[in-house]
């Protein structure tokens, strides 16, 4: 089987997954968001400024650019965090279920 194929097969039962998790993942991103947007009303920072904290915690990057200095921002930005692995291994688990959708399929067989 060629690389297109095994390719195609992969996205294809990537997005059979995603149809399944979707709700899940829907209120993952929602709370991030919303705890980010709650960051950045306690910080006064513009509420983009927020959301992008959030994302960037809860993605485990963590800049360093914006640093919340209330304590129940910092809290919040624990439980943005702790929202962000959640996110991060449902997508990682999605991932590895469409692989093993694809059978024994390997380059070579």
């Amino acid at each position: 089987m060629d690389s297109r194929e095994l390719r195609r097969r992969f996205f294809s039962g990537l997005a059979g997954e995603l149809r399944v998790v979707w709700p899940i993942l829907s209120i993952l991103l929602g709370a991030i968001a919303s705890m980010g947007a709650g960051v950045a009303l306690l910080e006064r920072w513009p509420l983009l400024d927020g959301v992008y904290f959030a994302f960037v915690t809860g993605l485990t990057v963590g800049y360093g650019d914006l640093v919340p200095r209330r304590t129940v921002s910092r809290v919040l930005a624990i439980a943005i965090a702790i929202t962000g692995v959640l996110l991060i291994a449902l997508l990682a688990a999605i991932a590895v279920r469409a692989m093993e959708s694809m059978g024994s399929s390997r380059p070579g067989d």
